[in-house]
């Protein structure tokens, strides 16, 4: 069994990383082109509206793995060039294909989130945390520094300062101070984890699905365009969907007040 577990839920995909007795430690050398398959299939198929990604047993990710860290082996063996290009490969390979998701990514937290655990669970659109998860980037005490795109990651989701103190001190977090520096949208009891987050998947599977991909565009390129490059955008992907049957459906909806049934096309 792989990396990734999915399991369909109407228009919802659940991804659960499956890999309990190393607390769901990342990457192996196959990663990369898990997470790269597993998007890309979501990528392709308009019948999937939202994805939901949760961790197996106690942790979400605990990170790199320390003992091949250690040993200098699988993707940290051989000179600093070979480890550069396996960060490239499989690494980036992982937080690229997360970060091209089309549709909106809800990561349901529930337990350690380390390192690259941490900038994975921070690549979700909506984050929700168990009252167990805690979060950290704790680079720094083991002499390094984020190799995942995390420095640029951190500081947009929690802001500079924050950020360098998560950083440079290499502490973690516990839930509810992740979510008074929003890096979680809220925090859940722990047995009723998944149910939020599938609620929030739901809310969203029931929008119209080329709009939602279309809003989580806008959203992602408003990160790095300037205004004037965003309302060129917004008026190219408007007009897309004033064109569409679902918009029609929509304002048929409000207008007679009822929800509206959304079916792509």
């Amino acid at each position: 069994m792989g990396l990734i577990v999915e399991e369909r839920k109407g228009a919802v995909m659940v991804w659960t990383l499956d890999r309990p007795d190393r607390l769901n430690a990342l990457p192996d050398l196959e990663d990369g082109e898990a997470f790269a398959a597993a998007c890309a299939a979501v990528n392709a198929d308009p019948s999937i509206r939202c994805v939901v990604m949760t961790g197996a047993g106690r942790a979400f990710s605990a990170g790199g793995d320390l003992k091949a860290m250690k040993d200098r082996r699988d993707l940290f063996e051989g000179s600093g060039a070979a480890i550069r290009e396996r960060y490239r490969r499989v690494v980036h390979r992982i937080v690229r294909a997360l970060y091209g998701l089309e549709v909106p990514l809800v990561t349901a937290v529930n337990g350690p989130a380390m390192g690259l655990g941490c900038d994975i669970a921070g690549l979700g659109d909506i984050r929700i945390a168990s009252d167990r998860a805690s979060f950290g980037v704790p680079f720094m005490k083991l002499g390094i520094i984020p190799g995942d795109g995390g420095s640029w990651l951190l500081p947009r989701n929690i802001g500079y300062n924050r950020a360098a103190e998560l950083l440079f001190t290499a502490r973690s977090i516990d839930a509810e101070t992740a979510e008074k520096w929003g890096l979680v949208n809220r925090v859940v009891p722990h047995e009723t984890l998944m149910d939020e987050a599938m609620e929030t998947a739901g809310q969203i599977a029931a929008q119209p699905p080329q709009a939602l991909r279309m809003a989580k565009t806008l959203l992602r390129q408003g990160r790095d365009m300037n205004f004037d490059q965003m309302l060129e955008l917004s008026a190219a992907m408007q007009a897309l969907a004033h064109l569409t049957d679902d918009h029609i459906e929509g304002v048929t909806a409000v207008l007679e007040k009822r929800s509206g049934e959304f079916t792509g096309a």
